[in-house]
């Protein structure tokens, strides 16, 4: 008999994102509340995704029918669904772009595909194969390799075929006479390797790390939401800590979470807990293939997985019974999402966290402020590591002023003291880490009679010069590619000059002036590939390379023990951006980088070249001080009033349209203003703008923001539900919304 659902079609955009009445045929089977179903939508009867909510209302009139739904038992289910309610409510956006961003892309993009291998096994017994191995039955020495090596126990053909030596035509010979039997299996996609050999050795923790272990196992055993800050130094061993206390909610049969901010650092770390783990650990990041995350999401799904590791989206992991998330580098940008739902990560593990009374462990040397404020107020519990493990100490750091180098006439980018720290290196035949936040090989051509930056003709933004493989302006945003001019194209003289230095430029300084030291460069042009920081930090790790030069990838959470000196190339990069958090960003990018230098038994050292060597930022990231960089500037942020001490909402209204773009933006302005002073007059808020983006037009789109302080409360969503339905009637223009944005 039909019946009638109550569904959530993915497709509706943001003005009519709620519940739409379905009569669910018989046919198409129980559709319980998370099922996801396909559903005609709009004027056209476009088949669409949908998600049931529940029962519908029988009086609806003019009902569609439901035409299918999802095929296998997948679903979401309560705490799934209520997470994307939540994602949906709090952060304003689609309750597609929600579930969109839980499940795995290949079950709703129609690439659903299960991977099969084949498996050989010895159809007689192991006595029987001897025999025919010593005989003259068979007479192909691949056969008898074949079935020697079939003898040690079941293998994947494809396996067998490359150990042997053999092709899938000699191993179906086998199976015709009898020999070998070959089982269609599924095949789980990963790119890991995550049988690798075992490592139960028992973790020894020093005295800090076992104190910060017990306070932590208190905190879990209430078997309530609980939340930690791990604020440790650069090297203390918070890894050892975090690998004890998720032994124990293993051993609880409760599941783990780890998250890492980069897919550079996942390697390692898969390294280092599949050893401890086993096939139990599942990985999930962007850079798997669709077959991959299906696979992984899957194995968690069905209760295989214990573990599961990677970045921000494996928050999402459906693992059952979590007992603990932990965020590992938690300070990190990565962990807000820029795309709908622009969902914070620290954000959604709370929400798990009080869905499965987990414990949320968060750890960093330089934690975001927002999370120590809160473990100065109690609300974190806060647990710090102030020693470095076993013997290894701070790296020593020194500031070098490149404004006393360009009076020597050193216009390189590498001091004076850098290149002698090198050629220390190079001596004692240790490593080094060379960092500078830029990329290609200058970083902008400019001319010298008029003075003009030549931008992207599609983007307000400078085009970079790259060297290689050809010498080439690019556009790092929408990438636009063009050759050189060989004069200026606003005043025509030829009179142009390259402008600044990126690691391209490093790299080739350095092949000249340190011709025999092996140089690693490691940016977005030399990691494109698939596996290129796997095979990267793994070769550097193994010494392929005395130097690794790159940008924000080689600063964070890698434990190279012969690496002894960390240069900082151009500590001035961000400083002086404008954003309130520039000084913040600064300090941890600098504390992180100084602190891979010296974290095994030599001692390491720094050099941070800056034209600004009186910088306090600076100053305090040279003694690696936290807690005095962070009174100092908490107490401006108070002052200010920013976060933590309000709340940031960005408002970005995009167009290709110019005059179309400001006369909405000041539509928008005038009407935020009448609807918070007429619906909510006691609501606490300031709004800035509009004003141009930092980048006005990118590929071809200009863009207008408006900035509010507020406190993100449900009267505030509210006032900003209503507004950005309101922006929908404005043709041809796009409205977004980011509560707290990274880059503010």
């Amino acid at each position: 008999m039909d019946c009638v659902v109550s569904v959530r079609v993915l497709d509706a955009p943001f003005h009519i994102d709620r519940p739409f009445d379905y009569d669910l045929p018989a046919a198409v089977g129980p559709c319980p509340r998370g099922t996801l179903v396909r559903v005609p939508f709009g004027g056209g009867n476009r088949p669409s995704w949908a998600v049931v909510m529940g029962e519908g209302d029988p009086s609806t009139p003019r009902r569609k029918a439901v035409l299918s739904r999802l095929a296998g038992d997948y679903l979401l289910d309560g705490e799934m669904l209520d997470l994307c309610l939540f994602l949906s409510e709090y952060y304003l956006c689609t309750l597609g772009d929600a579930v969109r961003c839980v499940l795995p892309p290949a079950l709703l993009g129609g690439g659903v595909n299960i991977a099969y291998t084949y498996v050989a096994s010895l159809a007689i017994s192991a006595e029987e194969a001897s025999s025919l191995m010593e005989g003259k039955t068979l007479r192909s020495p691949t056969h008898r390799a074949l079935l020697q090596a079939l003898t040690d126990g079941p293998c994947e053909r494809d396996v067998l075929c490359e150990r042997c030596g053999a092709t899938a035509a000699q191993v179906k010979a086998l199976c015709d006479k009898g020999y070998v039997t070959l089982t269609k299996t599924e095949k789980m996609r990963s790119p890991y390797p995550l049988s690798v050999r075992r490592d139960t050795s028992p973790i020894h923790l020093s005295r800090q790390q076992l104190d910060a272990y017990d306070r932590l196992v208190t905190l879990y055993e209430e078997e309530a939401p609980r939340a930690a800050l791990l604020y440790g130094v650069t090297g203390s061993g918070k890894t050892k800590v975090m690998l004890r206390l998720i032994d124990r909610v293993i051993a609880d049969g409760k599941g783990a979470i780890l998250l890492v901010p980069e897919i550079s650092l996942t390697p390692q770390t898969v390294q280092i807990f599949c050893a401890r783990y086993g096939e139990r650990v599942a990985v999930i990041h962007s850079s798997l293939s669709a077959g991959e995350r299906f696979d992984a999401w899957r194995r968690i799904e069905r209760g295989d997985v214990d573990l599961v590791i990677g970045t921000r989206s494996a928050v999402f992991a459906p693992l059952k019974n979590i007992g603990v998330i932990i965020v590992d580098e938690e300070h990190e940008h990565t962990y807000k999402s820029e795309q709908d739902p622009k969902y914070h990560t620290r954000q959604v593990c709370a929400k798990r966290a009080a869905a499965q009374n987990a414990l949320v462990l968060l750890a960093s040397a330089t934690p975001s402020f927002e999370s120590y404020y809160k473990a100065q107020k109690g609300q974190y519990e806060l647990i710090e590591l102030t020693e470095r493990y076993g013997n290894a100490t701070l790296p020593e750091v020194e500031i070098v002023d490149m404004r006393r180098e360009l009076s020597r006439g050193n216009t390189s980018p590498i001091s004076h003291r850098l290149f002698e720290a090198l050629e220390t290196v190079e001596e004692l035949e240790e490593q080094a880490i060379l960092f500078l936040n830029r990329r290609g090989y200058n970083a902008s051509l400019q001319c010298k009679n008029c003075g003009e930056v030549l931008l992207c003709p599609h983007c307000s933004v400078a085009l970079t010069h790259h060297a290689t493989p050809t010498s080439q302006l690019l556009c790092h945003l929408c990438g636009y590619r063009a050759a050189p001019p060989r004069a200026c194209p606003h005043c025509g003289s030829e009179h142009i000059r390259y402008v600044g230095f990126g690691t391209q430029k490093v790299e080739t300084e350095l092949a000249r002036t340190l011709p025999d030291m092996r140089l690693m460069r490691m940016d977005a042009d030399t990691t494109s590939g698939k596996h290129a920081y796997d095979r990267m930090l793994e070769g550097f790790r193994q010494g392929e390379a005395d130097v690794l030069l790159g940008t924000q990838m080689v600063t964070k959470g890698h434990d190279f023990p012969r690496v002894t000196l960390v240069g900082v190339l151009l500590a001035d990069t961000g400083i002086y951006a404008n954003d309130f958090r520039a000084s913040e960003h600064t300090f941890s990018l600098l504390t992180q980088v100084i602190g891979r230098a010296g974290r095994a038994q030599r001692p390491g050292r720094a050099v941070i070249q800056t034209y600004s060597p009186q910088n306090d930022v600076i100053r305090l990231a040279q003694k690696q001080d936290y807690r005095a960089f962070y009174e100092s500037e908490i107490e401006l942020r108070q002052k200010m009033l920013f976060p933590p001490f309000c709340d940031m909402v960005q408002i970005t209204l995009t167009s290709g349209s110019e005059e179309r773009l400001r006369q909405a933006a000041d539509l928008f302005a005038r009407e935020a203003s009448e609807r918070a002073r007429r619906d909510f007059p006691n609501l606490p808020l300031q709004m800035f703008g509009p004003m141009e983006a930092q980048v006005y037009k990118q590929a071809e789109q200009f863009r207008m923001r408006l900035m509010f302080k507020c406190r993100w409360s449900s009267d505030t969503r509210a006032l900003f539900r209503a507004l950005m339905q309101a922006g929908a009637r404005h043709g041809g223009v796009s409205c977004s919304i980011d509560i707290n944005p990274y880059h503010a």
